[in-house]
């Protein structure tokens, strides 16, 4: 069973709160936080007071995705926001391994992302550490990019890789995924679905919510 986790940056930032709650109800169940400071990639989004503003009044498991230099300046900021998960970047992190046992530190969930040209050997030492691995499948940074197909051989490739191990690590994916190209990803072993401008913008939400259910399995 896949878990649905909307992405707030095709959010309508004058309505946000109203915009979360439609996607509270339809039964998804992350929300996606993006993080962007203008540095590690070319936007910048929000930062933790927004988060705690949300984090009140919505039920829902918040994944925070830090594309930011030096995360662990902030990870404690998130944390208090009330971020119950956060996921920070490979290519971010000077000492991953440091990174991961400062997040653990914190008692929520740590999980490493993996840009599109970032090979799955660069966090294989790590594995056992995390709870979930990010694949990027658009390079991140801007909401409603398309979807790189050579992804699917990397989630193919994560997926073995963990089985091998015997863990129990979930695969996020994230970039330009949408009700028909969903099942893809899902096949290659994604369990954790990021979409934002697919859910978001979308006419009836709790329609294309389903939709990307039912997709899922076929």
């Amino acid at each position: 069973m896949i878990k649905l986790a909307p992405s707030i940056l095709s959010a309508d930032f004058s309505r946000l709160l109203e915009d979360v709650k439609k996607v509270e109800k339809a039964g998804c169940e992350y929300l996606h936080i993006d993080v962007m400071d203008g540095h590690f990639v070319p936007n910048i989004t929000l930062g933790p007071m927004i988060i705690k503003s949300i984090r009140k009044e919505v039920d829902m498991f918040f994944d925070a995705h830090l594309m930011i230099k030096n995360p662990d300046n902030y990870i404690k900021e998130f944390v208090d926001a009330g971020c119950d998960m956060i996921v920070v970047h490979q290519e971010a992190c000077t000492h991953l391994h440091r990174t991961i046992q400062n997040i653990k530190s914190h008692n929520v969930k740590v999980g490493v992302s993996l840009n599109p040209a970032t090979p799955i050997e660069t966090i294989k030492h790590v594995l056992h550490d995390i709870d979930m691995v990010l694949i990027m499948t658009v390079n991140p940074g801007f909401g409603g990019q398309s979807f790189i197909e050579g992804m699917i051989d990397k989630i193919k490739e994560l997926k073995d890789l963990i089985d091998k191990k015997g863990l129990n690590v979930d695969i996020q994916v994230d970039g330009g995924i949408k009700p028909d190209n969903v099942s893809k990803v899902v096949k290659a072993g994604a369990n954790i679905i990021v979409s934002g401008s697919a859910i978001f913008e979308s006419d009836n939400i709790e329609e294309t919510v389903k939709l990307f259910r039912e997709n899922a399995n076929k």
